[in-house]
């Protein structure tokens, strides 16, 4: 039986067991744990893309060109505090043979509708911003909690990771972007599903399964 068909309790483990196969990840998530940012996930493209390694048995970190560490500080939405952290994640994360991009989701309705041409209502969490990822399957959070418990956040459940199954989350970002995404990911994944872009968009916020919760005993560093 696939992990996609199998219940969500054991969906979950085999999560957790194939980014731990993926060393770069577990490094990155040990790392970010120290820096203790405000409401932090490593989140999208590095999760599900391992997951899809270990499902087409491919090296855990094949095709995974950065590693994306959201956080959430309304406190300061300026430049120059956003960038205290990212100068901070230049020296924890040196060595490193991928980079680490630092965002806070707080500040992201001010530069979005410039980049995409649409607009985007603040934020109120990170986990908000995750809902809002191009992809069902992007949208994933991963974080390291005091001692060692990692806090999972998927608003739409695991099973399209694990089924390779991309399907379109057409809540904010531009059909343009899911398919220069999908078109990448196709040549990496061959075997992937993708869906196509609905011609009406999807009504906002999240839907289907929630999986968030705290998994103990799972220390971040490799195994």
């Amino acid at each position: 039986m696939r992990a996609g068909q199998l219940p969500i309790d054991q969906q979950v483990a085999h999560f957790r067991a194939a980014l731990r196969r993926n060393r770069t990840l577990t490094e990155v998530l040990a790392r970010a744990a120290a820096m203790d940012l405000p409401g932090w996930y490593l989140v999208a493209g590095c999760l599900y893309q391992t997951v899809w390694n270990v499902v087409t048995r491919q090296p855990p970190e094949a095709g995974i060109l950065d590693y994306d560490l959201a956080y959430f500080d309304e406190s300061d939405l300026s430049w120059d505090a956003e960038n205290q952290y990212i100068e901070a994640g230049h020296q924890t994360f040196a060595g490193l043979a991928v980079p680490v991009q630092i965002r806070n989701q707080a500040r992201v309705h001010l530069w979005y509708e410039q980049k995409f041409g649409i607009p985007c209502r603040p934020y109120e969490s990170t986990e908000a911003a995750i809902d809002t990822f191009e992809a069902t399957a992007a949208c994933l959070g991963v974080r390291v909690q005091p001692g060692g418990r990692w806090r999972i956040y998927a608003p739409y459940g695991l099973a399209d990771v694990f089924n390779l199954v991309v399907r379109p989350n057409p809540v904010l970002a531009p059909r343009h972007v899911y398919q220069e995404k999908t078109a990448r990911w196709r040549q990496q994944w061959p075997s992937l599903t993708v869906l196509p872009w609905p011609e009406r968009p999807a009504a906002s916020g999240s839907s289907g399964t929630s999986v968030e919760r705290e998994v103990d005993r799972t220390r971040a560093g490799p195994h």
